[in-house]
């Protein structure tokens, strides 16, 4: 095996998927999915982002909560992909449709599909909120008397906050699909690490580079979190309504300053990042599992089909290595 050296920013990033992941590099992405037959399906297709569109869009601070944007809508889209190859029960086959699917499908026809993934999207934002959000304040102000200052107050909140999280996740990775999806996570990260680090991506360098990743979500979550209880520390209202819209106001300004944050912590390599690194690390030990081969060899398909990362070393590092030798060769 080569010797790993120090990170270089590539500029790819994925998302796992149902038995698969998104990969993406730039505008373009890639699915690759392990199919049930056990063979590996990749798609590639080109994805817009709203901050490619629109120059507003990219300005410091409010580039991060488009950026959420455009992440939901193609991971919807991505997981929606995936899913066409979960095999269906014969059971549920048989079975005719409700009154309620036919007036859904004769409705919204070939649009169907996007609609509920809509519908699913707002619902999920809907309950994301009133669990790590709503209700954490409103827990909290029943110990308001219990506490000296305001700003005790804001630092249960978030931790009480930061217990409901680490419960939830605890919760849904007991379910084998989600732990599944976590072991896909941990094989996107690894492979990402494998290239940064100027290694061959081979499912044997891959399978030893690092499940932890300094740009993925989970920091990011972890850095709304955070920021969020150092706000309201600071932001204070005896009124717990005024509380709660304080609270669902500032999201947007919360997600811009913690994906700032996120940004200099994937980009740069100092001991300043390594230390705000550690908390999204330590989270990641919850939503990222160590992959399979089998996980790996799916994650190396996503990959190589939207990022040159032989070019890519070859520019960054000095290194060659001929896609005619499976592990790769210095030059």
């Amino acid at each position: 095996m080569a010797k790993a050296r120090g990170q270089v920013y590539s500029g790819i990033g994925g998302q796992a998927v149902l038995e698969g992941m998104m990969m993406r590099n730039g505008k373009r992405y890639s699915v690759g999915v392990r199919k049930p037959d056990g063979s590996i399906e990749v798609m590639e297709d080109t994805y817009i982002s709203m901050t490619d569109r629109f120059a507003i869009c990219k300005a410091p601070f409010i580039r991060g909560i488009f950026s959420f944007i455009d992440s939901m809508v193609l991971g919807s889209k991505c997981l929606n992909y995936s899913a066409t190859f979960i095999e269906d029960d014969p059971e549920d086959a048989d079975q005719e449709p409700s009154k309620f699917e036919k007036w859904l499908d004769d409705t919204f026809g070939e649009k169907l599909e996007p609609v509920l993934s809509g519908i699913v999207m707002f619902f999920s934002f809907v309950v994301a909120i009133g669990l790590f959000v709503v209700f954490p304040a409103f827990i909290a102000s029943f110990l308001k008397p219990m506490l000296p200052s305001e700003a005790l107050l804001g630092l249960v909140e978030g931790i009480i906050r930061v217990i409901l999280f680490v419960i939830y996740i605890k919760l849904v990775s007991r379910m084998p699909d989600i732990r599944r999806t976590f072991q896909y996570h941990g094989a996107e990260h690894k492979c990402i690490n494998c290239v940064e680090h100027g290694l061959p991506l081979t499912v044997e360098n891959v399978a030893a580079s690092s499940k932890e990743h300094k740009r993925c979500g989970t920091s990011f979550i972890v850095y709304v979190m955070l920021i969020s209880i150092m706000l309201f520390m600071v932001i204070r209202f005896d009124n717990i309504m005024l509380k709660l819209a304080s609270r669902m106001v500032l999201i947007p300004v919360i997600a811009g300053i913690s994906y700032e944050v996120l940004r200099i912590v994937g980009t740069h390599d100092n001991a300043l990042t390594r230390i705000l690194f550690i908390p999204g690390m330590w989270m990641q030990g919850l939503t990222t599992f160590e992959p399979d081969n089998s996980e790996i060899e799916v994650a190396i398909a996503a990959v190589e089909k939207v990022f040159d990362w032989r070019e890519f070393e070859k520019k960054t590092f000095g290194l060659e290595f001929p896609e005619d030798n499976a592990t790769g060769t210095e030059n």
